[in-house]
């Protein structure tokens, strides 16, 4: 948090993003799913996927890129298998409609899944593994995105950043989510560090010849450093065939970027994977499992004792409450762009 940050209930938060969210034409109940998923980000502190994204959406929405008005066909092809076709919405309103038709096709069943097309950015994934885990489920998450990442050996954006999320209940407390693109940094950080005159870490990204670069106009001209190298690459690459050729949306270069068409539907794809934890016969041993298995991990000595040893997500989880109860910080100038839409 800045000295440049608004605090806001999230509940305030939340019913400023509706109506922002209305203003740019969407009914209400839909913008009051999407505006769900956007402030959980926030409270998660994913500030770069939270109500900031709401003018980009709107933007493309005015360009026509985007339908405000969709309505998500969901299609069952057989047993918990479903196809999900976005018609072009809103990202946040049209993955958490495949998260939901999931859920409850797995609840009948132990196990779903969900192939998503035809949809937009959908934000950060953790909100949808945490609204999975507080219902008992487990889940795996991911989505395609407009290429950024060179192929390995290549010389141009040819696969997207990718992002991948995996989520575990634990029954009467926080659940561990693992939430990560493929690439060693976000773009939207490059974009901030522009913004902000800062220069970037080396080995986030290359210019637009492939050579390093920690200057982030060139990086934004440039390509993103999957992380682990080949082996980023290749998890990006899978993550693509699945959500993106398998769910029958675009794939590597035939994913709109949103920044260079905004009037062009993205055509994005998203898998949702849903497991019922309790058809596994862990209703009474679950939370105690996971705590032993928390437990192990924390009485691990620490190589630094500043930075003790942590779970995926403790740390988001930790913000949530905390914003929960103090409220969410919001750039000043996010809140007045966010008030101007709202009217």
């Amino acid at each position: 948090m800045t000295t440049a940050d608004a605090v806001l209930p999230a509940t305030e938060l939340e019913a400023l993003a509706v109506r922002a969210l209305v203003a740019g034409g969407m009914r209400r109940d839909d913008a009051a799913e999407a505006a769900r998923i956007l402030v959980l980000a926030d409270l998660f502190g994913i500030r770069t996927h939270g109500v900031q994204r709401i003018p980009e959406y709107l933007g493309r929405v005015k360009a026509g890129g985007i339908d405000p008005l969709a309505r998500p066909r969901i299609e069952r092809v057989g047993g918990a298998l479903m196809r999900v076709d976005g018609a072009n919405g809103l990202g946040p309103l049209v993955a958490s409609r495949a998260l939901h038709a999931a859920m409850q096709a797995a609840h009948g069943s132990g196990i779903a899944a969900a192939f998503v097309r035809g949809s937009n950015h959908l934000g950060a994934v953790m909100p949808y593994c945490y609204i999975a885990a507080r219902h008992g489920f487990a889940s795996i998450i991911a989505s395609n995105a407009a290429a950024s990442i060179a192929p390995m050996g290549g010389r141009g954006a040819r696969v997207g950043n990718n992002p991948l999320g995996l989520g575990v209940p634990r029954p009467g407390g926080d659940p561990v989510i693992l939430d990560m693109a493929m690439s060693v940094a976000a773009r939207a950080k490059i974009r901030a560090a522009a913004k902000a005159g800062a220069p970037i870490p080396a080995g986030w990204a290359t210019d637009a010849q492939g050579l390093p670069t920690t200057d982030p106009a060139a990086a934004m001209a440039g390509f993103l450093l999957a992380m682990g190298g080949h082996k980023g690459y290749g998890l990006a690459l899978m993550i693509d065939m699945l959500a993106g050729l398998l769910s029958g949306a675009g794939f590597l270069t035939r994913v709109e970027a949103w920044d260079k068409a905004p009037g062009k539907p993205q055509d994005l794809g998203h898998v949702l994977i849903l497991i019922d934890t309790t058809r596994l016969g862990l209703a009474e041993t679950l939370a105690g499992r996971i705590d032993d298995f928390r437990t192990i991990l924390h009485e691990t000595p620490a190589a630094d004792p500043v930075t003790p040893v942590r779970l995926p997500g403790e740390a988001s989880m930790a913000r949530h409450r905390q914003r929960l109860e103090q409220g969410v910080p919001v750039a000043a100038e996010d809140l007045a762009r966010l008030r101007e839409i709202a009217g």
